[in-house]
């Protein structure tokens, strides 16, 4: 992705955080043109997942930007980002996944948050806090199927499907599950989920009771596994434009929405064998040209990518050297190479037809696309582009 400059405001030039070489930018347009595409692809209304700000990208400006695009559903981890949600005026509904303590059922009650109800104790909990509030609780039921992380086992989900059903203090929406390895398409444990799920959602059958709405498909299962899209889809990092494994099969045309930017600051040449950084982990063969990038693992880089990285410098590929430090890092351009400060250096996103990708900064720090995007946290400003249409 193409870095889009915005317009900057008088009042925005005095503001520190506008001021700061690192940025990361989204392009809200490319979210909204995932969210077309996963509608495309599944035929059924899409709950989009913003747990983790959003998986880095801004919980509240991604929340507004697909409520103007038309989305079905949004979910959150937790009740804290679904009451940030509420008072930023999204009303569109919002389903908190996470498990829930008792005394918090009131708070989600009473932000018109739909609750995950996950074992009978926890459904007489948000029944009790229904009735002092006077009002009744949104719930979606949560069967496990294979994740042994929260939820009613599949094969003993029968009193609390049944107590549910019949509950006065609680309108039943939704039931659903979580797939453990759908990033693989050729894991054998969806197809066991699916079996599993089918089996508990036939207990609505034989009491009689209305079929809630029946959702299952995470990003992997939008990709792998149709027989998942059932009633509604719940796509999280795939929404962004990343997928969720290097096995995945990119099966929708999804386009990353995120890039991270920063400039550099400083500039010196370092002598033949003089070490760089904390620790003295590396040192040059030869008299080399090094720039400064002021961004370090207390922004959420990982330290993992000392002496191991690549930023993009002038349309060129270059090394991370020595450790990176908590506000910045050092970068290689060689004995002949060119930078100013100011120039802009590119972690994440495009530059002159060089890429490096989300997917390439995880393999490289040994983890998952997943952490990357999440560490980056909120000392890092955010710009926002590519907003027309309907967002």
């Amino acid at each position: 992705m193409t870095w889009v400059a915005t317009s900057t405001s008088k009042a925005a030039v005095t503001d520190p955080m506008q001021q700061r070489p690192t940025r990361i930018v989204v392009d809200l347009g490319a979210l909204a043109g995932n969210l077309d595409a996963i509608r495309a692809h599944v035929e059924v209304p899409v709950m989009a997942i913003l747990k983790a700000n959003a998986y880095g990208h801004g919980l509240v400006p991604v929340a507004r930007h697909l409520q103007a695009h038309g989305v079905a559903q949004i979910g959150v981890a937790f009740v804290e980002e679904g009451i940030a949600l509420r008072r930023a005026g999204i009303d569109v509904p919002v389903l908190v996944l996470g498990g829930i303590l008792g005394r918090q059922a009131q708070q989600l009650i009473a932000h018109d948050l739909e609750i995950t109800v996950s074992s009978l104790d926890k459904l007489r909990q948000v029944e009790e806090a229904a009735q002092a509030l006077g009002r009744k609780a949104v719930i979606h039921l949560k069967i496990d199927t294979g994740m042994e992380r929260i939820g009613v086992h599949s094969y003993s989900c029968g009193p609390l499907i049944e107590a549910a059903a019949a509950s006065r203090w609680c309108v039943l929406k939704g039931v659903y599950s979580h797939l453990a390895c759908a990033d693989d398409p050729d894991s054998p444990m969806t197809a066991l989920q699916v079996e599993r799920f089918q089996e508990a959602c036939a207990h609505f059958t034989r009491i009689g009771a209305p079929m809630p709405i029946r959702h299952l498909a995470n990003s992997g299962g939008v990709l792998h596994a149709p027989e998942t899209w059932l009633d509604m889809v719940r796509p999280g990092i795939l929404l962004y434009g990343v997928l969720p494994d290097p096995a995945a099969r990119a099966s929708v045309p999804v386009r990353p929405a995120l890039s991270l930017l920063s400039q550099v600051v400083y500039f010196k040449v370092v002598r033949a064998g003089h070490p760089v950084s904390y620790g003295a982990t590396w040192a040059p063969a030869q008299d080399t040209r090094v720039v400064t990038i002021p961004i370090g693992y207390g922004d959420g880089w990982p330290r993992a990518l000392s002496n191991n990285g690549e930023v993009l410098v002038r349309g060129q590929r270059r090394p991370i050297v020595g450790r990176i430090c908590m506000d910045q890092f050092m970068v290689d351009l060689g004995p002949d190479g060119t930078a100013y400060n100011g120039d802009d250096v590119v972690l994440i996103g495009t530059q002159d037809g060089q890429a490096i990708r989300i997917e390439d900064v995880a393999q490289r720090a040994g983890t998952i696309a997943y952490e990357i995007l999440t560490r980056l946290n909120e000392r890092i400003p955010r710009e926002y582009v590519g907003a027309s249409g309907p967002g």
